[in-house]
């Protein structure tokens, strides 16, 4: 009986993945700012984070993806913000930022 179990998960699915999350990535990274590119062969995407009174801003992260996945990956965020606005009500849209800004207004901290 045990043999059985043991060659059952051995046998996995051909189309399922195993996908493991490592503990330095689980985390996550925070981002308030998406930067999208592309070429003929791809799209990349480097994920930002912009702090209040402070001039430059770095990539946190870069995900590079082919347009197929990019493509994917549109449609897998549409049907998630459907789904979360169907549970909280609709996400509110910031107005139109005509360029990235590099610092927030408001008073700046001074040491």
């Amino acid at each position: 009986m045990a043999d059985d179990k043991k060659d059952q998960e051995k046998k996995a699915p051909v189309n399922q993945i195993s996908i493991e999350l490592p503990e330095d990535v689980a985390d996550g990274v925070y981002s308030n700012l998406a930067i999208i590119t592309h070429s003929n062969a791809e799209f990349v995407v480097d994920f930002v984070k912009v702090m209040p009174g402070v001039k430059k801003a770095k990539v946190k992260s870069r995900v590079v993806l082919t347009p197929q996945h990019a493509k994917r990956f549109l449609k897998a965020l549409e049907d998630n913000i459907q789904k979360y606005e169907s549970m909280y009500g609709e996400i509110g849209e910031l107005e139109d930022i005509k360029e990235i800004p590099m610092h927030f207004g408001g008073p700046t901290g001074q040491a």
